[in-house]
C-alpha cells in the first residue's frame, strides 16, 4: 500500500481505529497511523498535506 492508495488505506483505518471521528484527527497522528497500517510500503516524504487531506475526507465520506 501506498499514499495513493486512498481507499485502501482509508478501509484499513476504519478497521485498526473504529471509534474516532475522522474529522477531529490531526494530521500528525493521521501520518503515524498510516505508516503503522500492515502492507503500507511507502516512505513518509512522499507525504504532504494534500494526501493527508484526501484521506481524511474519504474517511470522513465513508463513515
Amino acid at each position: 500500500m501506498r499514499w495513493t492508495d486512498t481507499y485502501e488505506i482509508v478501509e484499513a483505518l476504519q478497521e485498526a481505529h473504529p471509534d474516532v471521528d475522522p474529522a477531529q484527527l490531526r494530521f500528525t497522528d493521521l501520518i503515524e497511523w498510516v505508516m503503522a497500517l500492515p502492507g503500507f510500503d511507502d516512505s513518509r516524504d512522499r507525504c504532504g498535506e494534500r494526501i493527508l487531506e484526501a484521506i481524511q475526507m474519504t474517511w470522513i465520506d465513508e463513515q
